[in-house]
């Protein structure tokens, strides 16, 4: 294909990139790697130091905090998620901007170049979607790269990058089709972003033994959760400690507070007290602390308060009023979910809208909700992979629960329940990214409708 017949919009882009490879995950890393050295991304560091974040659950939050610290501190940064709610824009993040369509269609003109020189070679979605990302954060390479994994590790497009530090936030079981059921071989490929004689950072206590022997193995430095760094107490005041790192300092403190940079005692070790609440999971921001601490970030108190009390990410334990929007999609989110709801009771009922693709584990996900949940609406989803709301409403009933509503999309299921809802009431949005991302839609445009309804009965 030439030049002049490439797309010139993002969603033009988009659109072909999603027709282009026959299946939408094919793992591997034999294809991007030779479209990566084709570009040159594997020539030179695409930034002063990289992490890379894997895991089943937490990836996102944990990233949404390392940026959050890391630019706090003075350090110029880029973001690379997946998936997107409501733009894909939202996949890449310079310095904490989201990155704009220009930026985008040139990574993809520079990897559809590369891809054709020579040998023709065959690229996903998320692999396009991935190399020009790199290619993106490489042309003006910041001090801090954050790179989160999408499916797996070991062959995940992400994993063409050696980071400095690597991040395993939790081992559960998802996307059994790609990875299995058994948590070991899950851990097994997670703990695939592990580099020899570079720290791995271990965010739980109950990840399989197998991302330790991988650790082992390739001769990782380990830094696990409650054996080098620590959490202490829940909620606001929560406090840290963990270890320092052996490598030149990253970036500079803003604030011309470096008298207040935390300093390791004598056992290597420092400590930060009187921490907020971040509103995500403590694990996770202990997670983001050790890892930036490995990375050469000298942490300083202040800069660490003013950081996790401002982040957020778009759902996750999102609140809108009485909504809350989460993407939690399998039984080990869902619990976490439950349990937050649990530890803050309403005296309404608590009402789950529920969307979830046909690969997960529905029945378990439902059995962790249960407790926090009084009353079900099941919407149904587009595309190949979805479930009903049929579906899911007759699992629900054989769990002896109250299904209030069959919808046939998150917007509709939504629009149906707002009309519906007592004033004490709360609604847990939840299964699924494209879920999440569809209310998240009809909620901005909802309040859209209202403020320019105020306008018109306010004009004069």
């Amino acid at each position: 294909m030439s030049d002049a017949a490439l797309p010139t919009s993002l969603d033009a882009w988009l659109a072909r990139l999603e027709a282009a490879h026959p299946v939408g995950i094919d793992l591997g890393l034999e294809r991007v790697a030779e479209v990566a050295r084709r570009m040159g991304l594997l020539e030179a560091p695409i930034a002063g130091r990289v992490i890379t974040v894997a895991g089943t659950n937490g990836k996102g939050s944990t990233v949404a905090m390392l940026e959050a610290l890391a630019r706090a501190h003075g350090v110029s940064t880029a973001a690379y998620t997946s998936p997107h709610l409501l733009r894909y824009n939202e996949r890449l993040r310079l310095d904490g901007k989201e990155a704009d369509d220009a930026l985008l269609i040139a990574g993809f003109e520079a990897v559809e170049a590369a891809r054709l020189d020579g040998e023709p070679v065959s690229l996903t979605y998320f692999e396009v979607g991935t190399l020009g990302a790199l290619w993106a954060i490489a042309r003006r390479p910041p001090d801090l790269a954050i790179l989160e994994v999408g499916l797996g590790g070991r062959l995940d497009a992400v994993n063409v990058i050696d980071p400095d530090v690597a991040v395993v936030t939790t081992v559960a079981r998802d996307h059994a089709a790609f990875l299995g059921d058994d948590l070991q071989g899950i851990g097994r490929e997670k703990a695939g972003i592990l580099r020899a004689g570079r720290p791995a950072v271990l965010g739980s206590t109950t990840l399989p033994a197998s991302v330790k022997a991988v650790a082992s193995e390739l001769g990782a430095r380990v830094y696990a959760l409650d054996e080098a760094y620590w959490r202490q107490g829940d909620g606001e005041g929560w406090g840290f400690s963990g270890r320092v790192a052996e490598v030149a300092p990253l970036g500079s403190d803003p604030t011309g507070e470096a008298s207040h940079q935390a300093r390791p005692d004598s056992r290597g070790v420092l400590a930060l007290g009187g921490l907020p609440d971040p509103g995500l999971p403590l694990d996770n921001a202990a997670t983001a602390l050790q890892a930036l601490a490995l990375a050469g970030v000298p942490l300083e108190l202040g800069s660490c308060r003013r950081a996790l009390s401002r982040v957020a990410l778009p759902g996750r334990m999102q609140w809108l009023g009485r909504w809350c929007l989460d993407v939690g999609h399998n039984p080990h989110a869902a619990t976490y979910l439950a349990e937050r709801l649990l530890a803050r009771p309403c005296d309404g009922r608590t009402i789950a809208l529920l969307g979830m693709l046909g690969d997960k584990d529905a029945d378990g996900v439902m059995a962790a909700l249960a407790p926090a949940v009084d009353a079900w609406v099941p919407v149904g989803l587009a595309g190949e992979r979805a479930r009903t709301a049929d579906d899911l409403a007759e699992r629900l009933v054989a769990r002896g629960a109250e299904v209030w509503h069959r919808a046939a999309s998150p917007a509709e299921g939504a629009s149906w329940l707002a009309a519906r809802l007592a004033p004490e009431d709360r609604v847990l949005v939840c299964g699924s990214f494209f879920t999440v991302g569809e209310v998240l839609a009809w909620w901005q445009s909802s309040a859209q409708t209202e403020a320019d309804e105020t306008t018109i009965e306010g004009a004069p």
